[in-house]
Protein backbone atom coordinates (compact mmCIF):
# COMPACT_ATOMS: atom_id res chain seq x y z
CA UNK A 1 0.00 0.00 0.00
CA UNK A 2 2.93 2.06 1.11
CA UNK A 3 1.20 5.66 2.45
CA UNK A 4 4.18 7.93 3.23
CA UNK A 5 4.60 8.89 7.20
CA UNK A 6 2.92 12.30 7.77
CA UNK A 7 3.79 14.75 10.76
CA UNK A 8 1.15 17.60 10.21
CA UNK A 9 -2.28 17.96 10.86
CA UNK A 10 -2.51 19.40 6.98
CA UNK A 11 -0.99 16.00 5.51
CA UNK A 12 -3.88 13.92 7.73
CA UNK A 13 -6.62 16.10 6.06
CA UNK A 14 -5.13 14.87 2.63
CA UNK A 15 -4.95 11.57 3.58
CA UNK A 16 -8.44 11.33 4.58
CA UNK A 17 -9.47 13.33 1.42
CA UNK A 18 -7.52 11.04 -0.74
CA UNK A 19 -9.21 7.52 0.75
CA UNK A 20 -12.38 9.47 1.72
CA UNK A 21 -12.36 6.91 4.78
CA UNK A 22 -9.60 6.71 7.44
CA UNK A 23 -9.68 5.10 10.59
CA UNK A 24 -8.02 5.79 14.00
CA UNK A 25 -6.42 2.60 14.33
CA UNK A 26 -5.79 -0.15 11.63
CA UNK A 27 -9.00 -1.87 11.19
CA UNK A 28 -8.52 -3.28 7.36
CA UNK A 29 -5.40 -5.70 6.63
CA UNK A 30 -3.71 -3.28 3.95
CA UNK A 31 -5.21 -0.35 4.10
CA UNK A 32 -4.28 2.96 5.85
CA UNK A 33 -5.43 4.24 9.42
CA UNK A 34 -4.49 7.34 11.46
CA UNK A 35 -2.15 5.45 13.88
CA UNK A 36 -0.34 3.69 10.95
CA UNK A 37 1.20 6.89 9.17
CA UNK A 38 1.90 8.69 11.64
CA UNK A 39 4.97 8.65 14.51
CA UNK A 40 3.99 6.72 17.33
CA UNK A 41 6.58 8.74 19.04
CA UNK A 42 4.09 12.17 18.44
CA UNK A 43 0.78 10.60 20.09
CA UNK A 44 -0.25 12.13 23.44
CA UNK A 45 2.55 14.64 23.06
CA UNK A 46 0.14 17.83 23.53
CA UNK A 47 1.68 19.31 21.02
CA UNK A 48 0.81 20.69 17.21
CA UNK A 49 2.21 16.92 16.26
CA UNK A 50 -0.10 14.92 18.12
CA UNK A 51 -2.28 13.24 16.16
CA UNK A 52 -4.61 12.83 19.04
CA UNK A 53 -5.24 16.43 19.05
CA UNK A 54 -6.04 16.00 15.14
CA UNK A 55 -9.41 14.23 16.02
CA UNK A 56 -12.15 16.37 17.07
CA UNK A 57 -10.15 18.90 14.82
CA UNK A 58 -10.94 17.15 11.89
CA UNK A 59 -14.89 17.39 13.70
CA UNK A 60 -14.84 20.42 14.41
CA UNK A 61 -13.31 22.10 11.58
CA UNK A 62 -15.74 19.91 9.20
CA UNK A 63 -13.06 18.03 7.27
CA UNK A 64 -14.53 14.53 8.32
CA UNK A 65 -17.13 13.30 10.48
CA UNK A 66 -15.77 11.44 13.56
CA UNK A 67 -17.22 8.43 15.55
CA UNK A 68 -17.39 4.61 16.12
CA UNK A 69 -19.05 4.37 12.72
CA UNK A 70 -17.71 0.79 11.63
CA UNK A 71 -17.39 -2.25 13.44
CA UNK A 72 -17.39 -0.57 16.51
CA UNK A 73 -14.39 1.31 15.42
CA UNK A 74 -13.61 4.96 15.57
CA UNK A 75 -13.14 6.08 11.99
CA UNK A 76 -12.78 9.45 9.97
CA UNK A 77 -15.07 9.78 6.96
CA UNK A 78 -14.76 12.70 3.91
CA UNK A 79 -17.13 15.34 3.97
CA UNK A 80 -17.19 14.22 0.33
CA UNK A 81 -17.37 10.42 1.15
CA UNK A 82 -20.27 11.49 3.97
CA UNK A 83 -23.06 11.82 1.59
CA UNK A 84 -22.68 8.49 0.33
CA UNK A 85 -21.73 6.83 3.69
CA UNK A 86 -24.75 8.13 5.56
CA UNK A 87 -27.17 6.85 2.36
CA UNK A 88 -25.46 3.32 2.46
CA UNK A 89 -25.18 2.63 6.08
CA UNK A 90 -27.77 5.06 7.85
CA UNK A 91 -31.30 4.62 7.92
CA UNK A 92 -34.32 6.64 5.64
CA UNK A 93 -36.60 5.82 8.97
CA UNK A 94 -36.20 8.14 11.87
CA UNK A 95 -34.68 7.12 15.41
CA UNK A 96 -38.35 7.57 16.78
CA UNK A 97 -39.99 5.25 14.07
CA UNK A 98 -37.29 2.33 14.07
CA UNK A 99 -37.53 2.14 17.90
CA UNK A 100 -41.58 1.60 17.16
CA UNK A 101 -40.22 -1.13 14.91
CA UNK A 102 -37.40 -2.81 17.45
CA UNK A 103 -34.78 -1.87 15.65
CA UNK A 104 -33.23 0.01 18.07
CA UNK A 105 -33.31 0.25 21.60
CA UNK A 106 -34.82 2.25 24.68
CA UNK A 107 -31.83 3.53 25.66
CA UNK A 108 -30.49 4.81 22.02
CA UNK A 109 -33.74 6.67 21.56
CA UNK A 110 -33.33 8.08 24.61
CA UNK A 111 -29.71 9.56 24.01
CA UNK A 112 -31.02 10.47 20.24
CA UNK A 113 -33.82 13.00 21.88
CA UNK A 114 -31.84 14.52 24.41
CA UNK A 115 -28.76 14.83 21.88
CA UNK A 116 -31.00 16.36 19.17
CA UNK A 117 -32.24 19.22 22.06
CA UNK A 118 -29.24 20.16 23.25
CA UNK A 119 -26.48 19.47 19.99
CA UNK A 120 -23.05 19.14 21.19
CA UNK A 121 -23.68 17.45 24.75
CA UNK A 122 -20.77 16.48 26.78
CA UNK A 123 -20.95 12.81 27.90
CA UNK A 124 -21.08 13.97 31.14
CA UNK A 125 -23.61 15.85 31.18
CA UNK A 126 -25.67 13.28 28.85
CA UNK A 127 -25.21 10.38 31.10
CA UNK A 128 -26.92 12.60 34.30
CA UNK A 129 -29.86 13.98 31.24
CA UNK A 130 -30.64 10.27 30.51
CA UNK A 131 -30.58 8.96 33.95
CA UNK A 132 -27.25 6.91 33.03
CA UNK A 133 -25.00 8.20 35.44
CA UNK A 134 -24.60 5.16 38.09
CA UNK A 135 -21.60 3.11 37.74
CA UNK A 136 -24.01 -0.06 36.87
CA UNK A 137 -25.55 1.76 34.06
CA UNK A 138 -22.28 3.03 32.10
CA UNK A 139 -22.18 -0.07 29.84
CA UNK A 140 -25.37 0.13 28.77
CA UNK A 141 -24.97 4.01 27.75
CA UNK A 142 -21.74 2.88 26.07
CA UNK A 143 -23.90 0.71 24.51
CA UNK A 144 -26.72 2.76 23.14
CA UNK A 145 -23.68 5.61 22.09
CA UNK A 146 -22.21 2.56 19.72
CA UNK A 147 -25.84 1.95 18.77
CA UNK A 148 -26.32 6.00 17.39
CA UNK A 149 -23.17 5.86 15.99
CA UNK A 150 -22.94 1.86 14.02
CA UNK A 151 -26.02 3.66 12.43
CA UNK A 152 -24.40 7.19 11.54
CA UNK A 153 -27.14 9.03 13.18
CA UNK A 154 -24.63 10.99 15.52
CA UNK A 155 -21.16 12.08 15.84
CA UNK A 156 -18.17 13.03 17.76
CA UNK A 157 -18.80 16.65 17.36
CA UNK A 158 -15.40 17.65 19.61
CA UNK A 159 -14.41 17.50 23.32
CA UNK A 160 -15.16 19.65 26.49
CA UNK A 161 -12.20 20.21 29.01
CA UNK A 162 -13.14 19.14 32.41
CA UNK A 163 -12.58 22.62 34.40
CA UNK A 164 -12.64 23.06 38.34
CA UNK A 165 -14.49 26.02 39.62
CA UNK A 166 -11.89 28.21 38.88
CA UNK A 167 -11.75 27.41 35.68
CA UNK A 168 -8.84 25.34 35.42
CA UNK A 169 -8.11 22.03 33.42
CA UNK A 170 -9.00 19.44 35.96
CA UNK A 171 -8.58 15.91 35.06
CA UNK A 172 -9.65 14.02 31.25
CA UNK A 173 -11.65 16.15 28.87
CA UNK A 174 -14.75 14.34 27.95
CA UNK A 175 -16.15 13.92 24.60
CA UNK A 176 -19.07 15.58 23.09
CA UNK A 177 -21.94 14.38 20.64
CA UNK A 178 -24.45 15.86 18.01
CA UNK A 179 -26.64 14.47 15.67
CA UNK A 180 -25.15 13.67 12.14
CA UNK A 181 -28.27 15.72 10.49
CA UNK A 182 -27.38 18.98 12.38
CA UNK A 183 -23.19 18.36 11.99
CA UNK A 184 -23.87 17.72 8.05
CA UNK A 185 -25.76 21.10 7.94
CA UNK A 186 -23.33 23.16 10.26
CA UNK A 187 -20.91 21.96 7.46
CA UNK A 188 -23.05 22.67 4.37
CA UNK A 189 -22.99 19.03 3.35
CA UNK A 190 -26.02 17.87 1.70
CA UNK A 191 -28.17 15.47 3.11
CA UNK A 192 -28.28 12.55 0.23
CA UNK A 193 -30.94 11.43 -1.80
CA UNK A 194 -30.32 8.35 -2.88
CA UNK A 195 -31.11 4.37 -2.34
CA UNK A 196 -29.07 2.19 -0.38
CA UNK A 197 -28.25 0.07 -3.02
CA UNK A 198 -26.69 2.81 -5.17
CA UNK A 199 -25.02 4.50 -2.38
CA UNK A 200 -23.09 0.82 -1.58
CA UNK A 201 -22.48 0.39 -5.33
CA UNK A 202 -20.42 3.72 -5.85
CA UNK A 203 -18.99 3.18 -2.42
CA UNK A 204 -17.40 0.16 -3.43
CA UNK A 205 -16.37 1.87 -6.98
CA UNK A 206 -14.60 4.46 -4.66
CA UNK A 207 -12.87 2.17 -2.65
CA UNK A 208 -11.84 -0.39 -5.22
CA UNK A 209 -9.65 2.30 -7.21
CA UNK A 210 -7.35 2.58 -4.34
CA UNK A 211 -7.64 -0.48 -1.42
CA UNK A 212 -5.95 -3.80 -2.12
CA UNK A 213 -8.18 -6.89 -3.07
CA UNK A 214 -7.70 -7.79 0.81
CA UNK A 215 -9.38 -4.68 2.10
CA UNK A 216 -11.55 -4.67 -0.12
CA UNK A 217 -12.76 -8.38 1.01
CA UNK A 218 -13.36 -6.34 4.53
CA UNK A 219 -14.60 -2.87 3.49
CA UNK A 220 -17.71 -5.11 1.47
CA UNK A 221 -18.07 -6.69 4.39
CA UNK A 222 -18.29 -3.49 6.59
CA UNK A 223 -20.51 -1.86 3.96
CA UNK A 224 -23.03 -4.85 3.78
Amino acid sequence: MGQSIIHTYEEAVEVINEWGLLPLAPLFEEYPSLSGVTEKENWYTDTAQDPWKWRTRFASEGVAAYGKFMKKKAVFISRGLLPLMVAALGSCRSVKQRYESGNISKDALNLYSIISEEEGIDTRVLRVKAGMKDKEKKKAFDQALLELQGSLDIVVSGTKEKQDENGEKNGWSSTSYETMGAWMKKHNIEVPGMEKEAAKRELEEHFSNKASEQAMKKIKKAIG
